[in-house]
């Protein structure tokens, strides 16, 4: 497999396991095993679109058992005889090698050939970010030995990069170092906040300079967090800011 592959360092490695659970987008060339007449090869994509079972292969890193996973979107792109390129937009866990075998037990058999991720959650291939281990050792060279920079901030994304497809909490400057100690979030720390998010919900908590804090579970809607003063707004999961960023005022 080929595409995007998100990779975290220092204390940014805490935003791995949000990535995981992360959407994903898969560019797929399959190869069916017999000639197929092309309206009954979309008729039975389109049964694999939405709520699907799908039971992991035996080469898998999860327990093999029969669960549900979501295709959000499955497009043909090009039919040419027995080879089918498509385009799937599908939840994380999704395994592309087992629709494509169940796609193909359904038509007489068919195997993935080729596979490239083009999406991972707020990453894709698109967005003129994706690079190469050479890419990364050519700009760590310009880095150290001309002191140029340009290149390893291109390569080397903020971490608020990997926040950017989740809702958001924005928090005061006296509430941070707080949160930077483990503290939950009460609701007079919030400044600001998107609209939609549920009690439950995932959520990156900002600055108002727009650095993150923290991701963690929003512990009640964004109309009750806005209408009620007292309270508990989320709890954070993965601390990302170190202590002593936005210090407490010394009381006089």
């Amino acid at each position: 497999m080929t595409g995007i592959l998100p990779i975290a360092i220092g204390r940014a490695t805490r935003i791995v396991q949000l990535l995981l659970t992360a959407g994903k987008e898969y560019v797929c060339l399959m190869h069916l095993h017999k000639n197929i007449d092309e309206k009954r090869l979309r008729e039975v994509c389109a049964e694999f679109t939405g709520k699907i079972k799908q039971l992991p292969p035996v080469r898998s890193s999860v327990k093999r058992q029969l669960r549900e996973r979501t295709v959000y979107y499955f497009e043909i792109i090009e039919i040419n005889g027995k080879d089918v390129l498509f385009r799937a937009g599908t939840q994380a866990g999704t395994y592309i090698r087992k629709l494509v075998s169940d796609i193909g037990i359904k038509l007489g058999g068919a195997h993935m050939v080729e596979l490239r991720r083009t999406k991972a959650g707020p990453f894709s291939e698109d967005d003129g970010t994706l690079a190469t281990l050479h890419d990364l050792a050519d700009a760590w060279h310009y880095y150290k030995s001309e002191g140029n920079d340009k290149y390893i901030r291109h390569v080397i994304q903020p971490v608020e990069r990997a926040v950017a497809h989740i809702p958001k909490i924005w928090i005061t400057d006296s509430a941070v170092e707080s949160l930077c100690h483990g503290a939950p979030l009460h609701m007079p720390g919030v400044a600001k906040l998107e609209s939609g998010i549920s009690k439950g919900d995932t959520v990156a908590i900002m600055t108002l300079k727009d650095e993150i804090v923290a991701y963690g579970k929003a512990a009640d809607s964004s109309e009750k967090i806005l209408k009620d003063e007292k309270g508990l707004a989320a709890k954070a999961e993965a601390v990302f800011m170190k202590e002593g960023t936005y210090p407490r005022p010394n009381p006089r």
